[in-house]
Protein backbone atom coordinates (compact mmCIF):
# COMPACT_ATOMS: atom_id res chain seq x y z
CA UNK A 1 0.00 0.00 0.00
CA UNK A 2 2.88 2.27 0.83
CA UNK A 3 4.84 1.83 -2.27
CA UNK A 4 1.17 2.78 -4.32
CA UNK A 5 0.84 5.68 -2.71
CA UNK A 6 4.34 7.06 -3.13
CA UNK A 7 3.51 6.45 -7.03
CA UNK A 8 0.41 8.27 -6.53
CA UNK A 9 2.35 11.19 -5.10
CA UNK A 10 5.11 11.05 -7.79
CA UNK A 11 2.69 11.45 -10.65
CA UNK A 12 1.31 14.32 -8.84
CA UNK A 13 4.57 16.05 -8.75
CA UNK A 14 4.29 16.68 -12.57
CA UNK A 15 1.33 18.53 -14.74
CA UNK A 16 1.25 16.79 -17.95
CA UNK A 17 -0.74 18.81 -20.74
CA UNK A 18 -3.18 17.19 -22.95
CA UNK A 19 -1.60 14.24 -25.16
CA UNK A 20 2.06 14.28 -23.23
CA UNK A 21 3.03 11.14 -22.50
CA UNK A 22 5.15 9.71 -19.54
CA UNK A 23 7.60 6.87 -18.67
CA UNK A 24 6.67 4.67 -15.26
CA UNK A 25 7.19 2.46 -13.52
CA UNK A 26 6.02 0.85 -10.17
CA UNK A 27 9.07 -1.52 -9.32
CA UNK A 28 12.62 -0.45 -10.00
CA UNK A 29 15.51 -2.10 -8.33
CA UNK A 30 17.48 -0.36 -5.85
CA UNK A 31 20.68 -2.14 -4.46
CA UNK A 32 23.33 -0.77 -2.80
CA UNK A 33 26.74 -2.14 -1.19
CA UNK A 34 28.99 -0.83 1.44
CA UNK A 35 32.17 -2.39 0.88
CA UNK A 36 34.16 -1.43 4.41
CA UNK A 37 37.51 -2.82 5.58
CA UNK A 38 35.88 -5.51 7.96
CA UNK A 39 32.76 -6.16 6.21
CA UNK A 40 30.07 -6.19 3.25
CA UNK A 41 26.80 -4.96 3.60
CA UNK A 42 24.27 -5.37 0.70
CA UNK A 43 20.90 -4.76 0.68
CA UNK A 44 18.34 -4.10 -2.33
CA UNK A 45 14.76 -2.76 -2.76
CA UNK A 46 12.24 -3.71 -6.03
CA UNK A 47 9.80 -1.36 -4.80
CA UNK A 48 10.83 1.82 -6.09
CA UNK A 49 8.36 3.68 -8.17
CA UNK A 50 9.19 6.40 -10.86
CA UNK A 51 7.99 8.81 -13.77
CA UNK A 52 9.82 10.26 -16.82
CA UNK A 53 7.59 13.15 -18.40
CA UNK A 54 8.68 12.51 -22.15
CA UNK A 55 7.62 15.96 -23.06
CA UNK A 56 9.96 18.21 -20.53
CA UNK A 57 12.34 15.39 -19.33
CA UNK A 58 11.86 16.16 -15.97
CA UNK A 59 11.74 12.61 -14.10
CA UNK A 60 11.14 11.83 -10.18
CA UNK A 61 12.05 8.50 -8.53
CA UNK A 62 10.91 7.41 -4.96
CA UNK A 63 11.67 4.37 -2.72
CA UNK A 64 10.40 3.24 0.99
CA UNK A 65 13.67 2.64 3.08
CA UNK A 66 11.50 -0.11 5.03
CA UNK A 67 11.26 -2.30 1.40
CA UNK A 68 15.21 -3.06 1.34
CA UNK A 69 15.98 -6.38 2.19
CA UNK A 70 19.29 -8.71 2.60
CA UNK A 71 21.82 -7.04 4.98
CA UNK A 72 23.99 -10.15 6.90
CA UNK A 73 21.51 -10.44 9.61
CA UNK A 74 18.19 -9.47 10.94
CA UNK A 75 19.78 -6.91 13.80
CA UNK A 76 21.81 -5.31 10.91
CA UNK A 77 18.85 -4.43 9.24
CA UNK A 78 17.18 -2.95 11.91
CA UNK A 79 20.23 -0.87 12.88
CA UNK A 80 20.02 0.09 9.40
CA UNK A 81 16.31 1.37 9.63
CA UNK A 82 16.27 2.75 13.43
CA UNK A 83 19.76 4.20 14.00
CA UNK A 84 21.34 4.77 10.26
CA UNK A 85 18.51 5.79 7.98
CA UNK A 86 15.84 6.66 11.18
CA UNK A 87 12.85 5.78 9.40
CA UNK A 88 10.46 6.82 11.18
CA UNK A 89 11.49 10.82 10.58
CA UNK A 90 12.39 9.71 6.77
CA UNK A 91 10.30 7.11 5.47
CA UNK A 92 11.77 7.48 1.98
CA UNK A 93 14.69 8.21 -0.68
CA UNK A 94 13.78 10.78 -3.78
CA UNK A 95 16.12 11.56 -6.81
CA UNK A 96 14.06 13.98 -8.66
CA UNK A 97 15.24 16.34 -11.82
CA UNK A 98 15.45 16.78 -15.15
CA UNK A 99 17.73 14.66 -18.10
CA UNK A 100 20.45 17.24 -19.20
CA UNK A 101 20.41 15.76 -22.84
CA UNK A 102 17.77 15.84 -25.76
CA UNK A 103 16.18 12.38 -25.93
CA UNK A 104 14.01 11.80 -28.71
CA UNK A 105 11.46 9.02 -26.98
CA UNK A 106 9.86 7.93 -29.88
CA UNK A 107 12.62 6.68 -31.36
CA UNK A 108 14.79 3.31 -30.17
CA UNK A 109 17.83 3.66 -29.23
CA UNK A 110 20.58 3.31 -26.53
CA UNK A 111 21.54 6.98 -25.18
CA UNK A 112 24.01 7.70 -22.25
CA UNK A 113 22.52 10.75 -20.26
CA UNK A 114 22.91 13.11 -17.34
CA UNK A 115 20.51 13.11 -14.93
CA UNK A 116 20.62 16.49 -12.57
CA UNK A 117 18.62 17.01 -9.54
CA UNK A 118 17.93 16.61 -5.89
CA UNK A 119 19.39 13.23 -4.39
CA UNK A 120 16.97 12.94 -1.19
CA UNK A 121 18.08 10.73 1.54
CA UNK A 122 17.93 10.84 5.47
CA UNK A 123 16.25 14.22 4.74
CA UNK A 124 19.15 15.86 3.22
CA UNK A 125 19.24 17.28 -0.52
CA UNK A 126 22.02 17.30 -2.49
CA UNK A 127 22.32 18.40 -6.57
CA UNK A 128 23.68 15.53 -8.27
CA UNK A 129 24.63 15.08 -11.85
CA UNK A 130 24.19 11.13 -12.21
CA UNK A 131 25.21 9.36 -15.15
CA UNK A 132 22.91 6.60 -16.62
CA UNK A 133 22.95 4.27 -19.60
CA UNK A 134 18.70 4.38 -21.53
CA UNK A 135 17.79 2.28 -23.97
CA UNK A 136 14.51 2.71 -25.56
CA UNK A 137 12.59 0.40 -27.72
CA UNK A 138 8.99 -0.18 -28.52
CA UNK A 139 7.88 2.46 -26.16
CA UNK A 140 9.79 1.33 -22.73
CA UNK A 141 12.61 2.70 -21.49
CA UNK A 142 15.60 1.07 -19.75
CA UNK A 143 17.73 2.88 -16.59
CA UNK A 144 20.52 1.20 -15.67
CA UNK A 145 22.80 3.11 -13.24
CA UNK A 146 25.32 3.14 -10.98
CA UNK A 147 27.08 5.88 -8.34
CA UNK A 148 28.37 6.74 -5.08
CA UNK A 149 27.14 8.28 -2.36
CA UNK A 150 29.23 9.95 0.90
CA UNK A 151 27.51 9.25 3.71
CA UNK A 152 28.44 12.88 4.90
CA UNK A 153 26.47 14.32 2.03
CA UNK A 154 23.28 13.39 3.94
CA UNK A 155 23.87 13.28 7.42
CA UNK A 156 24.48 10.13 8.31
CA UNK A 157 26.35 9.31 10.75
CA UNK A 158 28.46 5.97 11.76
CA UNK A 159 29.53 5.54 15.43
CA UNK A 160 32.68 5.37 15.80
CA UNK A 161 32.40 1.42 17.39
CA UNK A 162 31.32 0.20 13.59
CA UNK A 163 33.75 2.48 11.41
CA UNK A 164 35.18 -0.26 10.19
CA UNK A 165 31.98 -2.01 8.88
CA UNK A 166 30.48 0.30 7.14
CA UNK A 167 31.90 2.44 4.33
CA UNK A 168 31.90 6.31 4.07
CA UNK A 169 30.88 6.33 0.70
CA UNK A 170 28.01 3.42 -0.21
CA UNK A 171 27.86 2.33 -4.26
CA UNK A 172 24.03 2.35 -5.24
CA UNK A 173 23.29 0.13 -7.97
CA UNK A 174 19.52 1.48 -10.43
CA UNK A 175 17.89 -0.80 -12.92
CA UNK A 176 14.28 0.30 -13.66
CA UNK A 177 12.41 -0.95 -16.70
CA UNK A 178 9.48 1.87 -17.40
CA UNK A 179 6.74 1.89 -19.72
CA UNK A 180 5.04 4.41 -21.83
CA UNK A 181 1.62 5.74 -20.53
CA UNK A 182 -1.10 8.10 -22.49
CA UNK A 183 -2.31 10.93 -20.51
Amino acid sequence: MKVYLLGIFILQLFTFSAGAQRLQTKNAEISFTSNAQLEVISASSSKAVGIINTTTSEFAFKVDIRSFNGFNSELQRQHFYDNYMETEKYPSAAFSGKIIEQIDFSHDGTYEVRAKGDLDIHGEKQTRIIKCKMVIRNNTATLDSRFLVPLVDHNIKIPKIVNQKIATEIEVIFKATLTTQQQ
